[in-house]
């Protein structure tokens, strides 16, 4: 039985208007439940995601009182610099909507990354329900995919000992500007309730198949097993 479950689009537009209609969905059949915790991630379908997000909440009148924010990982800057995860949503997502600042839930980039991996576990833990490991259970997290078959800030090479480490919030040297940055681990991104992938654009499509194969390697091919199921979205053909 395969562990994913692969939806196919012709564009992103079309793929974050799926994604976001979804959970749209999901939230509207849940809007009296208890607090709903989410996990962003940053990256140009983020930004498409969000806009989607954002209009079709305004068209059907959805709102989201009961959603909690947090991030699968941000780069270590001020929320002010151009590289902030978090500065983005906020632009995008939580201004337009007027989401309460007591429902940001963001890690503090502009501090040491020790001290703001400490700090984020301890808010997420704090609100999310815990597994009897002590991993917080997200009800949703939002990844997306790099062309080395990276998520959140989870990139290929790393041994192991550290993969396999229970810190729900870690410190990460990245292949990638800007380097210093703080993820989710693996576990965590384990024992989400639901966790959707969200692949777009060129230059993916290897990563992806080997992600997608029992014999893969990939950062997001460790989390796929490590899952009953993950969603991913893709605008990839031949997939």
């Amino acid at each position: 039985m395969k562990k994913f479950e692969l939806s196919g689009f012709a564009t992103n537009g079309e793929l974050a208007r799926a994604a976001a209609n979804a959970w749209l969905d999901e939230l509207a059949a849940n809007h009296a439940g208890p607090a709903h915790c989410v996990a962003l991630s940053g990256g140009r379908i983020a930004k498409a995601l969000f806009a989607s997000v954002v209009e079709s909440a305004n068209n059907q009148g959805i709102t989201l009182g009961n959603v909690h924010f947090f991030w699968a990982d941000e780069r270590c800057v001020p929320p002010d610099n151009a590289e902030s995860n978090f500065g983005v949503a906020r632009e995008l997502l939580f201004a337009p909507l007027n989401i309460p600042n007591e429902h940001l839930h963001r890690i503090r980039g502009e501090e040491s990354a020790d001290f703001a991996g400490a700090e984020a576990e301890g808010e997420i833990c704090r609100i999310a329900p815990l597994t009897a490991g002590g991993q917080p259970v997200v009800d949703l997290i939002f990844l997306g995919m790099g062309e080395d078959g990276h998520v959140a800030s989870l990139f290929p090479g790393e041994q192991e000992s550290v993969m396999a480490g229970k810190a729900v919030y870690r410190a990460v040297t990245a292949a990638k500007p800007p380097p210093q940055r703080i993820t989710l681990g693996y576990a965590a991104i384990a024992a989400a309730r639901q966790v959707w992938v969200l692949v777009s654009g060129p230059g993916k499509e290897a990563a992806l198949r080997d992600s997608l194969a029992v014999s893969g390697q990939t950062p997001l091919a460790r989390v796929i097993k490590s899952r009953p199921q993950t969603r991913i979205y893709t605008d990839i053909p031949g997939l």
